[in-house]
């Protein structure tokens, strides 16, 4: 009898630290990039479309952005490189469920920009 009242425990403990646990991770961002059909300064403009797919508030993002370059200026509060291979989004900011951040670049080829951290507020 003891057992049973142990593994219950232990199972109530388990379920109550999973339940805090939002299972939010960079799968849960989105990132889309389309052609503008704008040029600037001869570059084709690209539209970029940030999203969190999550249930919970994300912050402190940063993807890969190798090389990054652009001939439109972007806002730095948004979209900040941040050493050769990393940029900020949203400045580190916290991105509310569901929400998008968008700027614009312009260069060709476009970048590749892929999540590569992210923390879940939940």
């Amino acid at each position: 009898m003891t057992i049973i009242i142990k593994f219950f425990i232990t199972f109530l403990l388990l379920t109550l630290l999973n339940k805090g646990t939002s299972g939010c991770d960079l799968n849960n961002i989105t990132v889309g990039t389309i052609r503008s059909g704008n040029e600037i300064n001869g570059m084709p403009q690209w539209n970029v479309v940030v999203v969190n797919n999550c249930d919970c508030p994300m912050q402190n993002m940063f993807v890969s952005c190798y090389d990054f370059q652009t001939t439109e200026p972007v806002d730095p509060t948004i979209f900040k490189p941040i050493g050769n291979n990393t940029c900020s989004i949203n400045n580190g900011s916290s991105i509310r469920p569901k929400d998008t951040v968008r700027f614009s670049y312009a260069w060709d080829p476009p970048f590749l920009l892929r999540p590569t951290y992210v923390v879940a507020l939940c």
